[in-house]
C-alpha cells in the first residue's frame, strides 16, 4: 500500500516528539523517491522533524524558507515552513503545525526545488 494525504511518515511519535504527516500524495511520493536514493539522509530527516523540527539556530542543510515560502497553510492553520536539504539537490519542505503537534510534509523530492528561485 502506497502512503498518501494525511498518512503517518512513521509509527505514533512517542511522548515528546513530533508526528510527522504527507501533507499530500506528491509529497509521499517524492518522499518514497527520496529515501531510494538516499535512505539514511532520509531517516535523518525524519528523526530530526520528530525531535527538533523549528531549531533555535538554523544551518545551511536546515533552515527556515523565506519570503513567501516561509508560511503555508494547512487544515486552515497558517504555520512556519521550514526546509531540510537531504542530498545535493533533494529536499524536504515541511510545515510545523504547533496546535497538533505535527510536521506536515509540503514536498519531498530529489531534485532542487524551482520555487526557491523565486524568493
Amino acid at each position: 500500500m502506497n502512503a498518501g494525504r494525511g498518512d503517518r511518515a512513521a509509527p505514533l511519535a512517542p511522548a515528546g516528539h513530533w508526528e510527522v504527516r504527507f501533507a499530500d500524495a506528491a509529497s509521499a511520493k517524492g518522499w518514497e523517491s527520496l529515501a531510494q536514493q538516499a535512505r539514511e539522509n532520509t531517516y535523518r530527516a525524519w528523526v530530526i522533524m520528530r525531535t527538533d523540527p523549528r531549531p533555535a539556530t538554523g544551518t545551511p542543510r536546515h533552515h527556515r524558507l523565506k519570503g513567501s515560502l516561509a508560511h503555508g497553510r494547512h487544515r486552515g492553520q497558517i504555520c512556519e515552513q521550514w526546509q531540510l536539504e537531504v542530498t545535493g539537490g533533494g529536499r524536504v519542505w515541511y510545515l510545523v503545525d504547533t496546535a497538533r503537534d505535527t510536521c506536515w510534509i509540503t514536498f519531498a523530492g530529489t531534485g532542487h526545488p524551482r520555487a526557491t528561485d523565486r524568493c
